[in-house]
């Protein structure tokens, strides 16, 4: 009797594509500068609300999830970020989600919606960026400004702290910590503030795994996306990475 085997899945064929990578010395290419990459945001990131530093393998297996060395965008756009169809790069560059936290000041001005889809250095940082700002969440809270003067202002007729705050550049948490006895706001009074405002600030990291990354980077667009990082992760850590330079 003649034993049919079952078609393999689209998943099973990309596994039989992948084991070829181990070995091939064109799927190590980017190491180096992934390696490079990643501890420019580690060092950038230390110690912001608990940041513990990224494993620069989870970057290397998303490169041969997302492309990998037999794809025409290797050589590109190894992360895929800043294909016209995803809005990922414009998130992250425009600085309204929390890119603008989590890029280096090193690459602020340097990574742009071009050079990322033409160069794949900028590519690939600007993939690890935007991973990075949907690992983190985020609160608007009172920040300092870098001015450590202490101001006075005079209350006036039918002021209150958001105006008072809003006119001279502070907030309304600095006016009431500096001024604790003003619950209701007299004419003729006088208030003590700092400048400061208010601010998106990082409050914390969500962990770092590959289900967050498919979450977070992938969207869910492929179902199969935790699935090929963590097959991904195991050939790697099977293989040997390129040899760089200190």
């Amino acid at each position: 009797m003649t034993v049919l085997t079952p078609p393999k899945s689209g998943f099973e064929k990309w596994q039989d594509g992948l084991k070829k990578a181990v070995g091939d010395a064109r799927w190590n290419a980017w190491d180096c500068e992934i390696q490079i990459a990643v501890n420019e945001y580690n060092r950038h990131l230390s110690g912001v609300a608990g940041y513990r530093s990224l494993d620069w393998l989870f970057i290397k297996a998303m490169l041969w999830t997302e492309t990998g060395a037999g794809s025409s965008e290797w050589n590109i756009k190894p992360m895929r970020i800043g294909v016209y169809s995803d809005p990922g790069l414009t998130s992250f560059l425009s600085g309204n989600e929390g890119g603008n936290l989590i890029l280096p000041q090193a690459w602020r001005g340097r990574l742009t919606l071009s050079s990322v889809r033409v160069n794949p250095v900028h590519n690939i940082r600007a993939g690890i960026g935007y991973l990075l700002m949907k690992l983190a969440t985020y609160e608007y809270r009172s920040v300092a400004d870098t001015d450590t003067n202490i101001y006075e202002v005079t209350v006036k007729a039918g002021d209150s702290f958001d105006k008072i705050a809003k006119a001279h550049g502070t907030t309304i948490e600095v006016l009431t910590n500096h001024n604790p006895s003003a619950i209701l706001l007299q004419k003729g009074q006088v208030l003590k503030y700092q400048k400061a405002s208010v601010k998106r600030v990082i409050v914390g990291w969500r962990p770092i795994s590959t289900q967050a990354i498919a979450q977070r980077y992938n969207g869910g667009g492929d179902p199969n996306y935790a699935k090929k990082l963590d097959y991904a992760l195991s050939l790697i850590r099977k293989g040997k990475a390129a040899v760089c330079a200190n």
